[in-house]
């Protein structure tokens, strides 16, 4: 501690006599990771009830307009551990087998009906509901599912219950729904809008599809973009190379499994470790020893490490600003359309991947966020000022935090008003202009093909 001598006045105008005040100093480091309690947080398994601030604001305050991005519910792995017996997890749905939820049964029911839907390309070839009795590969699972009925069901008392967003008499046009081809995004879309819509008319779904996990739609030409991106991978491959514990780690497994230790790492055994973690099943076994909570906990704590690295070194946040401003452009422009006074496209929904909303958070400068959680879903609300009503503002919210005031164009205005929002035109400004500044440019196109000096 630092003791540091104060000389207050008295009202009298005189010299009381010194004391001394303390203030701390905190010199002690930050917290260290604990990789098992991050792995819950990921895992997001239904328990009690979440608290969100999604819908909060003045009461001469309108909401007019909610767009949605989601990351997938809780899925199969995408990979596999060689010479391991996959995760016995049942992807048919069961009301009774818990995480369940009360509507589980009636989305079931009703997801069998939707052949009368929209729904683009791939998509309608695609199943609506997961149903095989072992999982497939990067299927979404029955507690994915219930993720994404909570989801909508909590928007649903905020948004349709309090706010009156849309009303019984909805049209088609009033919603946006686009995912990419998986089967995991197209049924999270569909678990999360049965709750919010409850029985919706499937004539009225019109189901976009993405090809993009980026969401850049038409532009997705941008070398500038790969080459951050490369750069990126290049930093995660020197930090994994310089951990020690982490390589010791891969041999020791990779001993147990009976492959050479580069083949066990290509098989990217942390995606299905958390699968085993997420649902509680025992780790991997072989004849020659098991695959242990320590190989997992190590494995964890250098993801974390590198997603810690990953924000301090800057070159994903330059591949993000790239990566998600096409996404981001279309909700500008959509908020826009809705603050000049159209009505449609008031609910927008995209499924989509943590490669999707992990970018978009970092191009925000959303840099306390954790990693997108499985169901994790992020929220802009464009609100109308009763009292001024030209004035648009918005609020952003990340798995219901309000994290508004910690993107980077709304920081510094949060410090000078008294609003509980930030105004529609910072957002604007930030899309149209100052994701540019960085690379010395004034347009996308121009961003997209400068070398860095």
């Amino acid at each position: 501690v630092h003791l540091i001598p104060v000389n207050p006045i008295r009202e009298d105008g005189l010299n009381p006599k010194s004391r001394k005040r303390i203030m701390p100093d905190l010199l002690t480091e930050p917290p260290a990771i604990d990789p098992v309690y991050e792995a819950h947080i990921y895992c997001n398994i239904p328990t009690i009830a979440e608290r969100s601030m999604e819908g909060h604001a003045p009461h001469y305050f309108k909401l007019v307009s909610v767009q949605v991005l989601i990351r997938h519910g809780d899925r199969y792995p995408l990979y596999a551990i060689p010479k391991t017996k996959r995760p016995d997890i049942d992807c048919i749905l069961l009301p009774s087998r818990k995480p369940s939820h009360p509507q589980l049964e009636a989305f079931i029911k009703h997801m069998s009906k939707g052949s009368a839907a929209q729904m683009d390309g791939a998509l309608s070839s695609l199943p609506r509901y997961p149903s095989h009795s072992l999982c497939e590969m990067g299927e979404l699972t029955q507690t994915g599912v219930v993720q994404h009925l909570r989801n909508g069901q909590l928007l649903r008392e905020i948004y349709i219950s309090k706010h009156k967003l849309l009303l019984s008499d909805w049209t088609a046009k009033q919603l946006y729904l686009e995912t990419t081809g998986k089967s995991r995004t197209l049924q999270s879309a569909l678990a999360l809008l049965y709750t919010f819509l409850p029985d919706f008319d499937w004539k009225k779904i019109n189901m976009r599809h993405q090809w993009s996990t980026i969401f850049c739609s038409g532009s997705c030409d941008c070398p500038m973009r790969n080459h951050y991106l490369e750069e990126e991978q290049r930093r995660q491959y020197s930090l994994r190379v310089k951990n020690n514990d982490l390589e010791k780690i891969y041999v020791d497994m990779a001993k147990i499994v009976g492959i050479p230790t580069r083949q066990l790492r290509a098989s990217n055994p942390i995606d299905s470790l958390l699968c085993y973690f997420c649902h509680n099943v025992s780790f991997p076994c072989t004849k020659t020893g098991c695959i242990g909570m320590e190989h997992f906990k190590v494995i964890k704590r250098h993801q974390l490490e590198d997603e810690r690295e990953r924000q301090e070194k800057k070159l994903y946040f330059l591949y993000a600003l790239l990566a998600t401003h096409p996404l981001l452009n279309q909700t500008v422009n959509r908020l826009q359309r809705i603050a000049e006074g159209k009505k449609e496209e008031v609910f927008v929904l995209y499924s989509a991947h943590d490669v999707t909303l992990s970018p978009v958070l970092s191009a925000l400068g959303i840099t306390e966020a954790r990693f997108p959680r499985f169901a994790a879903r992020l929220v802009f609300e464009l609100w109308q000022d009763g009292k001024r009503p030209k004035e648009h503002f918005i609020r952003i919210l990340y798995n219901g935090a309000d994290v508004t005031f910690q993107t980077s164009f709304c920081k510094d205005y949060y410090k000078r008003s008294s609003k509980p929002m930030c105004p529609l035109e910072k957002f604007v400004n930030f899309v149209k202009r100052d994701m540019f500044l960085v690379f010395n440019s004034t347009s996308y196109y121009d961003a997209c093909r400068r070398r860095p000096l």
